[in-house]
């Protein structure tokens, strides 16, 4: 149990701080766009960038976590993303794209490998509950991305929040080191890191009706996240909230995705089949999507807060349930290569997803037609989850 439940805080650390640092150029993104005079669809460009990288570090990740270990790799996506948040504050067109190249890629091993680790240490029957709590770590970054990071924009700039992070996150890095020998000891050094991994890792994803239906779900949801994540606080300021009260709107919905990833889990460890849970979470956040295309300036606060906590308890609070199920059908030994790989068809989503939202802004000038749009591959998957309820 102390194995597990060290395991658990240590990976929870982690994701909480990439989670941090890769909601920051959302939160702050009116802030920057006053700043540098950037277009708003800029934040749609910076987090498809940013999933594209991701998509490819997650399908070549496998053998990375096999021949350096889990625990090394998760030290190497926190530093990646503290790297990436300093490149950030140049403030240039520049070096906003590498810095979305090099969070992306950097953090695309978190989840593969923290999942390879919880995995080893896990008992089956519990792993929905134990994956749910470790991603609690996503929504308690965006939770603290809302509320401090508005409030140290005002300290001292965008970009003194976003070095504070950046700090913080390397100091973490540092901390995790003497768990590595503990952790790390199933690492295989020789094993050889090839082009042909990502091929691979597609086949393996693919190869079973499981894992298919789990890419086809992670592909939708994730697309609905992030752009949700993306686009949330600047939609709200064109409907006239202010930075700070659009902050602290989101830190408040996004704060119903910790227990609500909790409760998903404790559902799916014994009541309810994971994937029915899956099917109810997708229509939900089909619905949570076309309540927040009908927002409107005079919409009373609760009302937008009630959607966006349907959002929240949806869009951002299915991963453990899913998580859990991928890593149960994975071959043995496989559970972080197929892990990226069910991940990287959630990129190519993350990827899409906000482009096409950016391009529906641009070319419609309403984000009301972009979420409608959004509510549409989750209202899919669940009607295909429905069907093979049985299954």
């Amino acid at each position: 149990m102390q194995t597990l439940l060290i395991a658990l805080g240590a990976t929870f650390l982690q994701q909480t701080l990439i989670a941090l640092s890769r909601a920051l150029p959302a939160v702050l993104a009116p802030a920057i766009i006053a700043d540098r005079g950037f277009d708003p669809a800029w934040v749609g460009i910076f987090f498809g960038i940013s999933a594209a990288a991701a998509l490819a570090g997650q399908l070549g990740c496998g053998s990375f976590i096999v021949r350096y270990g889990a625990l090394r790799m998760c030290q190497v996506a926190l530093a990646a993303t503290a790297a990436a948040s300093a490149v950030a504050c140049l403030g240039t067109a520049a070096a906003f794209a590498v810095s979305a190249i090099v969070s992306g890629i950097g953090a695309a091993a978190s989840t593969p490998a923290s999942s390879h680790l919880l995995g080893r240490v896990s008992p089956p029957k519990q792993a929905p509950l134990v994956f749910s709590l470790k991603q609690t770590a996503v929504p308690a970054g965006l939770l603290l991305g809302g509320t401090l990071g508005p409030w140290l924009t005002g300290l001292s700039g965008w970009e003194g929040a976003m070095l504070a992070t950046a700090l913080v996150s390397a100091v973490y890095v540092a901390m995790m080191q003497p768990l590595r020998a503990r952790y790390d000891d199933d690492r295989v050094p020789s094993r050889a890191i090839r082009v042909s991994d990502f091929a691979a890792t597609v086949r393996a994803v693919l190869r079973t009706s499981e894992l298919r239906t789990m890419c086809h779900a992670c592909l939708a949801f994730n697309g609905v996240q992030a752009t949700v994540t993306a686009y949330f606080v600047v939609y709200l300021t064109t409907l006239g909230y202010s930075l700070v009260a659009a902050g602290y709107l989101f830190s408040v919905a996004v704060a119903v995705a910790v227990p609500g990833r909790i409760l998903w889990g404790w559902v799916g460890s014994g009541f309810v089949p994971p994937r029915m849970v899956l099917c109810g979470l997708a229509f939900g956040m089909a619905a949570g999507c076309l309540g927040a295309a009908l927002f409107a300036p005079g919409w009373p606060v609760a009302a937008v807060l009630g959607v966006a906590g349907v959002i929240s308890a949806t869009a951002l609070s299915w991963h453990g349930v899913l998580l859990a199920e991928t890593a149960r059908a994975a071959p043995d030994g496989m559970r972080g290569g197929v892990t990226g790989g069910v991940l990287s068809f959630g990129q190519f989503g993350a990827l899409t997803a906000p482009i096409i939202f950016s391009a529906l802004l641009a070319a419609t000038g309403s984000y009301a037609v972009g979420f409608a749009a959004l509510a549409v591959p989750s209202l899919f998957v669940g009607v295909a989850l429905w069907r093979v309820r049985g299954a």
